[in-house]
This record gives structure tokens, sequence and C-alpha cells, in this order.
């Protein structure tokens, strides 16, 4: 997260993963919980850390205050590194920070972009000579700026194997709902979105 983030490409794809720990939790088969002790219950699929380039709490771009837990240079490389868009331009210039996200983002073992996070993966190296997509109000800035890209308008996601990115805002859910698939399970997918009252086809 950082100053000026679209409130909802962070908060979409937080709302879908822990959504998913909690479905997980709750549809657990009662054999499998019988066998775990009621005082260690069964780990749930995914385990979220936020982080803001300083560590220091930021403000959305609407507006809403965002406490992270912990500053992006002292995260450890995640299974799963997600960028959120927003107003991105200050963070393009941040030599500091784009060293520190090309660092965590080459030893994760995936990357993911939100709407307008895309440049910020293009600015770090994460994403060349590939497929993507962004915000469609954006696309045209990223194709001038990053011209080895195979930008796809026609997308709400682009899956790359290792580097995903999403179309603007909403198309975070799709994404997100996706990465559940890849790394939960498709009927875990199925269920949280459903849960989440969200028309989510898997089959995109």
């Amino acid at each position: 997260m950082f100053d000026e983030v679209e409130l909802l490409d962070f908060a979409g794809p937080y709302e879908v993963f822990t959504m998913a720990n909690r479905v997980a939790r709750r549809d657990a088969p009662s054999a499998d919980a019988a066998r775990m002790p009621v005082d260690m219950p069964a780990p749930p699929p995914f385990r979220l850390r936020t982080a803001s380039p300083d560590g220091r709490p930021v403000q959305a771009r609407a507006g809403l205050g965002l406490q992270p837990d912990l500053a992006l240079h002292d995260a450890a490389a995640p299974d799963l590194l997600i960028v959120p868009g927003g107003v991105v331009d200050r963070l393009q210039q941040d030599p500091v920070f784009l060293a520190t996200l090309a660092r965590l983002g080459r030893d994760a073992g995936r990357v993911a972009s939100i709407c307008t996070g895309a440049f910020l993966l293009a600015d770090a190296g994460l994403l060349r000579d590939a497929e993507a997509t962004t915000h469609w109000e954006d696309l045209e800035a990223l194709g001038r700026q990053h011209p080895h890209l195979r930008l796809r308008p026609d997308r709400r996601w682009v899956d790359t194997g290792r580097v995903l990115s999403s179309a603007g805002i909403a198309a975070g859910l799709d994404l997100s709902l996706h990465l559940v698939r890849r790394c939960a399970g498709v009927e875990l997918a199925l269920r949280t979105a459903r849960q989440l009252d969200y028309p989510w086809d898997p089959t995109e």
C-alpha cells in the first residue's frame, strides 16, 4: 500500500484471500476437524501481510487511512507479491522503492499487479517482454513507457505463469479469485466467489 493507492485495488484482493481463509475453515471436512485438537485449528491457506514503502501509515486515494504491517524493505520474499494501483507517479520516480520491489519480486514465487500497479512492476523490471494489462484508461501510457510489453486490452487479467496483471479496480477481484484457484484449488475459489456474492467466471 502507498499514499493514493486505489482503495479497492488493495482491499479487494485482501477481502478475497481473507474470505477464502474463512470459507476454508468453515467448510473443512468434519473428519479432518475430528483429528485436529481443539486448540490447534487447521492453518488457513493464506497468510497475509501488508507493507508500505517505509512502514508508516498511508492514505488511500479515497481518503481512508491504512496501517501496514511492516515496511517493504523489511519484508521477506513472499510466495505471492501483489502490487495494487492508484496514483503511482511518485513511486515510479523512487529508485529505492523500485530496487526493493525488484528484489522482492525476483525472489517471490509469483508476482501480480492490480490496475496501474503494472507500471511499477514494469519499472522494476519484473514485467518484461510479456503479455500484460492495466486499467483501460492507462493502457496507452503503459505501452508508451514500456513498448516491449504485449498489451491485452481485451482481457480482465493476464497470467503469464509467474507474473500476472489485471485491468482496472474491480478486475482485481477476478485476478484474486484466479490466484485462489491456482494456490488452493478451483473448489475453494468457487465457494469464495459465492460467499462474496460475486459473479466470477472460472472459464475466463
